[in-house]
């Protein structure tokens, strides 16, 4: 009669973990699609924010680098935190904090309002990325590590990618204000399933807290991109500003890497560079970050200022590219399992590669297809890189190491990021003056191609220069963006190498009894 009552308590227990499993998985992807969706879905309404808080063109992209910067430089302090006040903890105030600033968001009205707001949004929203990810590591056994990978994948990924489409229909229909207000509903849900279903777990020893190392780190980090995102208006080195923040970066960056490889206990435990998939993965990571956010953020802006797209006709297009990317992660989930995920990863960057090879024979005169179909292909290799990516990077590593090679690995990413929409910004900017000069040198009475000039163009009158002038500048922003464009696709080319570094995880085919720790 024991043995049969015990058999029957077997799989009722198993179905109760089972329960509880599926209640913090939705509750984690739930805060992690909140964050990850608040790096891309203010993008189709900053020509609205920056009407409403008159901010010029260069100034209104630091609403998308402030966020990724505070949050990058908030990432590295998860591990310590969770090891100190406890994971849950941790995860409820971040929660609350990023909803509330998220509500401050929304009732800007400067833009040094919403660029505090939004570093607030990045200060708060920082662990949750990599504490969404450890707690999946932990509740799932190893041999469903790539399918939780995959389910956290698709939150990671396919919130940046929906957030075009979502913040063009609340802006259209509502106002941007409410690309923030959104962040209410969903992180009460998130956090009402975290404080319900996850247990508390802390160690009985308080973690040590390395704080030059990491004052070092997060003084490099916001040094850099403020050289980054200042040197363009600045005139790069003749500024004294931008040339002391690059000083300033450098050196910080030097102590930072002398204090992690000689301290005791630095703020990175050095075993972490012990294992080749993760630090592989990691650097892979910082060029997977420059591609992904760095494309999301030039494609609204050009579709709606360059195209004379509605907003909410640029989140319609952007569509296609979360549905890709759904595919995809769902696929990747169970091909992790049973191919190399290196193959995987190959076949990603392939797709995506072809793809931005695609945009650099974008045109002003094209329709709405050729974007549509190089997003769904951009969201097909997204999805294929991501998820595999996330398996290697953890398949080697200890499990005590987790939740701080987590926040690392997102760290890498988001600099990657931030770098990368700086960069390109940078780029475009720089690219639209010294093509319209170009141009503008071929407009000559004496060219044969100008003496004929339909209207409204015309080299004789204000007006008609105006309307020339304006179509130029319409002509060189196009290139410059195609540049652009180029520059993601060598740079997809140039990270095809870091596969052979890389080693697949062992396989694991039976469950692990033992593994029941949610924490």
């Amino acid at each position: 009669m024991a043995g049969v009552a015990a058999a029957g308590a077997a799989p009722k227990k198993e179905r109760s973990e089972g329960l509880t499993r599926t209640l913090i998985t939705i509750s984690v992807m739930l805060a992690t699609i909140m964050n990850s969706l608040d790096t891309t879905i203010a993008n189709v309404a900053l020509p609205h924010i920056q009407g409403s808080v008159s901010a010029a063109q260069d100034q209104i992209t630091w609403v998308l680098t402030s966020y990724i910067v505070a949050a990058a430089i908030m990432t590295p302090l998860t591990g310590w935190l969770a090891g100190r006040f406890g994971r849950k903890l941790v995860f409820l105030i971040s929660i609350g904090g990023f909803v509330l600033a998220s509500m401050l968001c929304g009732i800007a009205n400067s833009l040094v309002e919403i660029v505090l707001f939004r570093l607030l949004q990045g200060v708060f929203g920082a662990a949750l990325i990599p504490l969404s990810q450890a707690v999946l590591l932990d509740i799932y056994p190893p041999h469903q590590h790539g399918q939780a990978m995959s389910i956290w994948g698709m939150g990671a990924i396919l919130g940046p990618i929906l957030g075009p489409a979502l913040g063009g229909w609340l802006t259209d229909n509502l106002s941007w204000r409410w690309v923030f207000y959104i962040n209410l509903p969903i992180g009460i849900f998130a956090f009402t399933g975290v404080f319900l279903f996850i247990q508390e777990h802390r160690k009985a020893e308080k973690p040590y807290f390395d704080f030059f190392g990491y004052i070092t780190l997060a003084v490099a980090i916001g040094a850099a991109q403020m050289f980054l995102d200042r040197g363009a208006t600045q005139d790069w080195l003749n500024s004294i500003e931008v040339v002391s923040e690059g000083i300033i970066a450098v050196v910080a960056l030097y102590l930072f890497v002398v204090q992690m490889m000689t301290a005791k206990r630095p703020f990175v435990d050095r075993a972490l560079f012990a294992d080749g998939n993760f630090v592989t993965a990691t650097v892979f990571g910082f060029f997977i970050g420059i591609l992904l956010f760095s494309s999301l953020s030039l494609l609204p802006p050009m579709m709606e200022n360059l195209l004379g797209y509605p907003v909410v006709t640029t989140g319609i297009v952007s569509v296609p590219r979360g549905i890709g990317s759904f595919i995809s992660m769902f696929l990747a989930g169970q091909l992790v399992s049973r191919f190399d995920t290196r193959l995987i990863l190959l076949v990603g960057l392939v797709i995506s590669g072809v793809s931005y090879w695609m945009m650099s024979h974008f045109s002003l005169q094209m329709t709405a297809m050729p974007i549509m179909v190089t997003g769904f292909m951009q969201g097909l290799g997204t999805g294929l890189i991501f998820t595999p990516l996330s398996t290697l990077a953890f398949a080697s590593l200890s499990p005590v190491f987790r939740t701080e090679a987590a926040g690392l690995f997102t760290l890498v990413r988001n600099i990657g990021s931030s770098v990368g929409i700086s960069v390109m910004q940078v780029l475009l900017t720089n690219n639209i003056q010294k093509v319209h000069a170009q141009l503008v040198e071929h407009a000559r009475p004496d060219n044969p191609a100008f003496q004929h000039l339909p209207a409204p163009f015309s080299l004789t009158n204000l007006p008609g220069l105006a309307a020339l002038d304006g179509m130029i500048t319409r002509q060189a922003s196009m290139v410059a963006y195609i540049d652009d464009f180029k520059l993601m696709m060598w740079i997809t080319i140039v990270s095809v190498p870091l596969l052979i570094l890389m080693r697949p995880p062992k396989r694991i085919a039976k469950p692990d009894p033992a593994h029941a720790a949610f924490e």
